[in-house]
């Protein structure tokens, strides 16, 4: 919440130098940032702040709880909204929906929110749409506490722009080749994203030009301030012109955060993501750490571990929907998927099939998960954490229901770990952290599983017809002990063979390195995230 007090027959006042009030509220305590014109209005700020507060006469905001829309709703173009749709996503985060109407509109805003709510596209989706393709300069530049964010801004933006013909964008970064850089920039690229030092040494060197910069934007101020920056963002701050927009995105709003608002936002809109309460139910959850490209390999050695039948698998976007089904369909498990591009009828024939029991497990989008109400869920699995934490208490009450056991795993990559932990706050739980089970502890279990059928088999005692064959191998001199050997060696060797025929890869690999999920690659010389459609950013902008 913000409010702006002017104070009539203040000096200075027609100037923007009265007095000025920021008044920020933050749950159950206030922080108070008094700017006054002059000196000696010191003392009238003092007093006329104490008889607002003891008439109680608060000035009234539009304090409103933030709800996701769908991105057709937020006034965007034709080519935006199908980058958004192709990258998969159904709705805006809240966040999403309050910011980008706003940024859009020409506002200054600040915007305090966890990592990992989906701030990037915040304010990514609006700088795209706001750049002049026409216009060859730097219109746009974002600062970043670290390399890593500045790659992962830069793809996001490389992205929403893939359908907007003429805009290029660069990422500006320490231990990156200047000259890269240089021809980037010399090339025309309007939207800028880098950190703090590097940005500003393109600056001293004169290879940056800012003078038709219109749009400004922080992204995890707090973390830059934090680790020593406000020197350099305040240099860069004074490279641009006076007349632009001023974005910041904090989870934190510290003292210097508001000193930096203040000299240099322009009657910003604040945003601040409200919850309500929510009551996580009893279920058993845990997370799991993986590198990104393992969380399929992680999520059926679980499913194989624990022996899970029927579950619920969520993602993100469509395109990851997609893409699972695929993997586990080819891995030999019964999956289908659910998700928006998807008619009502082919909604409505999968989730017969999955009430059925026709499938095991069912791979889902949030928002066309809605309404789905199957009883003896025994798992939910969150393959991409949400963007909402309300959306992961929904997401898991879809198990353990009617006084049963459920359970939630969570696969975890990278920068995740913050969504996480701002779960855990939201639902005052602590969420267990656990070991992906490694290749042997799924092969122990597997026969565990094999051992408990054959005994029970051999307690119901119904196989009399089978007992004819064992009579003809025993005239021919096999011991029992051989022949129950290699009845077992034919059954796990059927069971195996269909995954061997759909995975080739795990004949090839039969000494895989358990720890794979927490190395990173030899010799890699760049990031494969970097090249997209055989062009690399840089090429591009």
């Amino acid at each position: 919440m913000n409010v702006n007090i002017g104070f009539a027959g203040d000096p200075g006042a027609e100037s923007g130098r009265g007095l000025f009030i920021y008044l920020w509220i933050f749950g159950n305590y206030n922080q108070i940032f008094v700017r006054l014109g002059e000196p000696r209005l010191a003392r009238r700020s003092s007093s006329a702040l104490s008889l607002i507060l003891q008439q109680n006469q608060r000035p009234t905001c539009d304090l409103k709880k933030m709800t996701a829309k769908l991105f057709s709703e937020l006034g965007l173009s034709p080519a935006l909204l199908r980058a958004i749709d192709r990258l998969g996503y159904e709705k805006a985060a809240p966040i999403q929906s309050e910011a980008i109407p706003m940024i859009m509109a020409g506002n200054d805003v600040i915007g305090q929110s966890q990592t990992g709510s989906g701030k990037t596209a915040a304010f990514g989706i609006p700088a795209v749409e706001l750049v002049e393709a026409e216009l060859r300069a730097v219109q746009v530049i974002v600062l970043c506490p670290t390399r890593e964010l500045a790659v992962q801004v830069a793809e996001e933006i490389f992205r929403l722009s893939a359908f907007k013909s003429g805009i290029h964008s660069v990422p500006i970064y320490g231990g990156q080749s200047y000259d890269r850089q240089i021809r980037a920039l010399q090339q025309g690229a309007q939207i800028v994203v880098g950190t703090p030092g590097r940005i500003l040494d393109h600056l001293d060197r004169g290879m940056l030009k800012l003078d038709r910069v219109k749009m400004v934007v922080l992204d995890e101020a707090d973390e830059m301030l934090d680790m020593g920056f406000r020197d350099d963002i305040e240099k860069i701050l004074k490279s641009v012109p006076a007349e632009r927009q001023f974005i910041c995105f904090c989870a934190t709003m510290a003292k210097a955060i508001l000193e930096l608002i203040h000299r240099y936002a322009r009657d910003p809109k604040s945003i601040r993501i409200e919850h309500k309460v929510l009551t996580v139910p009893s279920i058993e959850q845990a997370f799991y750490e993986v590198r990104g490209r393992s969380k399929t390999e992680a999520l059926t050695r679980l499913i194989d571990v624990h022996d899970l039948k029927l579950g619920i698998i969520f993602c993100n976007t469509k395109r990851m929907v997609d893409d699972l089904t695929d993997e586990l369909v080819a891995r030999g498990y019964s999956a289908d998927r659910i998700h928006g591009d998807m008619s009502q009828a082919q909604r409505d024939r999968v989730m017969t099939k999955f009430r059925g029991g026709g499938l095991e497990f069912l791979v889902a989008t949030d928002v066309a998960a809605r309404g789905i109400d199957v009883d003896n869920i025994e798992v939910v699995f969150n393959f991409d954490l949400p963007w909402d934490e309300e959306d992961y208490v929904h997401r898991i009450g879809r198990t353990g229901r009617a006084g049963k056991s459920g359970r939630a795993f969570s696969l975890i990559a990278g920068r995740e770990i913050y969504k996480l932990e701002s779960i855990e706050r939201y639902t005052r739980t602590k969420i267990a952290r656990q070991q992906v089970p490694s290749l042997d502890e799924v092969e122990e279990k597997r026969t565990n599983l094999f051992f408990k059928r054959i005994q029970s088999a051999l307690q119901s005692g119904a196989f009399e017809k089978e007992s004819r064959i064992v009579d003809r191998l025993l005239e021919q001199g096999f011991s029992s002990t051989d022949i129950a050997c290699a009845v077992i060696h034919e059954l796990r060797g059927e069971e195996s063979r269909p995954a061997e025929i759909l995975r080739p890869e795990a004949a090839a690999r039969p000494h895989r390195d358990e720890n794979a999920f927490h190395k990173r690659p030899k010799n890699r010389k760049q990031h494969p995230s970097r090249v997209r459609e055989g062009r690399t950013r840089e090429t591009r902008g």
